[in-house]
């Protein structure tokens, strides 16, 4: 059983036993390699989330018709990326035993491994679809291994190949691509081209959606450690999103990388805040 967060997410204040769903942050940026601040931005989520209504007019759904439970942000020992990924592989344990959906809201993209690791020990054959800019590929980012940018890596360290299915790339060195061309994962670079495909193909199996929000192209999300331009918009999010929920078993997600210092306009907290309303509801 967990504690309710006093600062829930609109519409997410529901009972935990309930609930099959659960939110909870992970506010961690120590190995961000650009600009920092991630750490602020599952905070900055919920707090844009009540200017919000809890009606969704893409889905004609409501929060207030469904039950998840907000438990708040995990207390994190931020000098210690190991612990932290331990913390959330715990949390992310604990709700997926309870037979509920964990979401997670970050902080910086390697959080998703302890995610991860959770989720494969309770679904095997578990495959991640991956809505990012960056790669996150590499094997070491300036000899360390426990890096946002090696957390797709880290991940087929665990799954193997053939269950990492990215999509939006259109960062990296040459290196990580190389090796994604050799069968390791399958990419699709700047767009959703072929999703469609990738879902026939993947229905039956447990999913694992994690979403860097970087994703977005920086005129419409600016907030972010590691802005690139030439992203998709934010309803060819959506709708990419959609499809996901709408055609596979989603067993576990999350939404990451946004940095509210890098946008002092707040536009970029509040697309987060939106596009994690629409998440939970196409959920």
């Amino acid at each position: 059983m967990l504690n309710k967060s006093y600062d829930a997410f609109i519409g997410c204040a529901g009972d935990y036993e309930e609930a099959k769903i659960v939110l909870f942050g992970a506010p961690f940026d120590s190995t961000t390699s650009n600009r920092p601040g991630a750490r602020f931005g599952s905070r900055a989520i919920r707090r844009e989330s009540q200017a919000l209504e809890t009606f969704s007019p893409y889905q004609n759904r409501d929060l207030c018709d469904i039950s998840v439970f907000d438990s708040g942000d995990l207390t994190l020992a931020i000098g210690d990326t190991k612990m932290v990924l331990d913390s959330v592989y715990e949390h992310a344990k604990t709700i997926l035993s309870d037979g509920k959906l964990p979401f997670m809201l970050g902080g910086e993209h390697l959080v998703t491994l302890g995610a991860v690791k959770a989720a494969s020990e309770k679904y095997p054959g578990l495959h991640i679809i991956h809505f990012d800019a960056h790669a996150d590929l590499r094997d070491d980012y300036l000899g360390v291994k426990l890096s946002h940018a090696c957390v797709m890596r880290r991940c087929w360290d665990l799954l193997g190949d053939g269950h990492i299915h990215q999509f939006g790339i259109r960062s990296g060195d040459k290196e990580e691509f190389e090796w994604a061309d050799k069968g390791h994962v399958s990419q699709i670079r700047f767009d959703f081209t072929g999703l469609g495909d990738t879902v026939m193909a993947l229905r039956g199996f447990p999913i694992y959606l994690t979403v860097d929000l970087d994703i977005l192209d920086p005129s419409e999300f600016p907030g972010t450690g590691t802005p690139e331009a030439g992203g998709v918009k934010f309803t060819q999010l959506l709708n990419a999103a959609f499809t996901v929920c709408s055609k596979l078993d989603v067993v576990a997600c999350d939404v990451n990388e946004l940095s509210p210092p890098c946008d002092s306009t707040g536009i970029s907290a509040a697309a987060a805040s939106k596009f994690t309303r629409e998440l939970l509801l196409a959920l």
